[in-house]
């Protein structure tokens, strides 16, 4: 099952500190906008996004449709297809994405260890 683009998003306490912090790894900003708490950092291929106040925990990250240039790919597992196959794992959802609708949606779970895990789609 191809989950798309990954990522982690981390809950920050000063967006403008973790930004610095994370230019001096070599990390540019990729999208966002500082002003409204969240920038998503890009080296390579790796992306880390930084929330301010938006969420409790560090979370992973995957998004069904995109690549890590946040390009389309084509063919890809819509998260309505991949809920679906999460459930037939018995695997414990918390928010779902409405399976009778299309386009952009998303679900959560949380692994064993209490990692949250979104999976978000925004095709």
């Amino acid at each position: 099952m191809e989950l798309g683009a990954f990522s982690i998003s981390l809950a920050v306490k000063d967006i403008a500190a973790s930004k610095a912090f994370y230019e001096k790894l070599g990390f540019t900003v990729f999208g966002g906008k500082q002003e409204d708490n969240w920038l998503i950092m890009k080296s390579g291929t790796t992306l880390i996004g930084l929330f301010q106040g938006m969420f409790e925990k560090n979370m992973l990250t995957f998004n069904p449709g995109w690549d890590s240039d946040a390009q389309p790919v084509p063919g890809f597992t819509d998260v309505r297809v991949i809920q679906q196959r999460l459930i037939e794992q018995q695997l414990e959802l918390g928010e779902q994405a409405n399976p009778s609708t299309t386009g952009p949606a998303y679900l959560t779970l949380t692994d064993p260890d209490g990692n949250p895990i979104l999976i978000d789609q925004h095709l």
